[in-house]
């Protein structure tokens, strides 16, 4: 997002007065930033509205306002994270979705590492049957962090492999799930069955637990990824989204429209490839870095 936050920055320093131009010139650069153009206009009007009762008359002055509408924005939908640290016996269940490629198998990983710092007992489940490499890549997570990691073989159910997991938890081996799934099929309603269908064992299986479904989104996608969420919000209810490749060429907008559109709040950032590279989502320190103020 760097790049895009620096051309912000670039047309915020060269106006010299607050204009009309400046909020059309302003709403075409928030739409080249994956925003949306419904979101930037909306979004403009707003800071046309907040210049004016505020009788902001300089550049800044509106790079600020933007930056403080956008982070009411982020904060609309809620924290939304429902992982609770403090009540070790409660089941509690992460089910983690997106398509192939965006890294969801690392980012259960680092949640597991994650969790496991602050006292949790995860257990990984490679419920993504569909590709070998996710269940292996997932059992070599397991063995470098040293945390458990149910499995069945390549092609097999992945309701049967979160089933599993339940059970092993409910046994006294953990108390936290943190299940991978497949992120494509060969066709969409394929996907969209397969989701609702994990998503019953887990409602019916672990009956009283947290849970929660976060989907994993990579930020370098622009709008497809409010595609690929509106995709699996319909198939299962989310309760957010974790940002993933943050710190490559991804430009940030679509962020705005998840919290906007969908009402889903991010909640982890991921900036790299380590464990320990993913942060609990700010939502003021994003939208300042959106503008080129942080």
């Amino acid at each position: 997002m760097g790049s895009f936050a620096q051309r912000l920055k670039k047309f915020f320093g060269i106006q010299n007065v607050v204009s009309e131009s400046l909020f059309e010139e302003l709403t075409d650069l928030l739409v080249e930033g994956d925003f949306g153009a419904a979101g930037a206009y909306k979004t403009v009007d707003a800071l046309r509205t907040l210049c004016k009762k505020e009788k902001i008359t300089e550049a800044e002055g509106v790079r600020k306002g933007l930056a403080k509408l956008l982070e009411e924005l982020l904060l609309e939908p809620g924290q939304g994270t429902a992982i609770s640290l403090d009540i070790p016996e409660t089941l509690q269940v992460i089910l983690l979705l997106g398509v192939n490629g965006v890294g969801k198998t690392t980012t259960a990983a680092k949640l597991a590492d994650r969790y496991r710092s602050q006292h949790k007992r995860p257990i990984l489940a490679a419920a993504d049957t569909f590709r070998a490499a996710a269940i292996d890549q997932l059992k070599i997570h397991g063995e470098r962090l040293g945390v458990r990691v149910v499995a069945h073989k390549h092609g097999g159910d992945p309701a049967a492999v979160i089933y599993d997991a339940i059970e092993a938890a409910r046994s006294g081996g953990g108390d936290l799930i943190i299940a991978d799934t497949a992120g494509r099929m060969h066709t969409k309603s394929a996907l969209v069955e397969e989701l609702k269908k994990i998503d019953r064992v887990v409602e019916s299986k672990a009956e009283g637990a947290r849970y929660v479904k976060w989907l994993v989104l990579d930020a370098t996608t622009g709008r497809n990824a409010l595609v690929q969420a509106v995709t699996f919000h319909q198939a299962v209810d989310l309760d957010g989204v974790i940002v993933t490749k943050y710190d490559s060429s991804a430009k940030g907008g679509v962020v705005f429209s998840l919290a906007e559109e969908l009402k889903l709040p991010v909640i982890f950032i991921c900036t790299g490839e380590k464990y320990p590279d993913i942060h609990p989502f700010d939502p003021r320190r994003y939208a300042l870095e959106f503008v080129g103020l942080a």
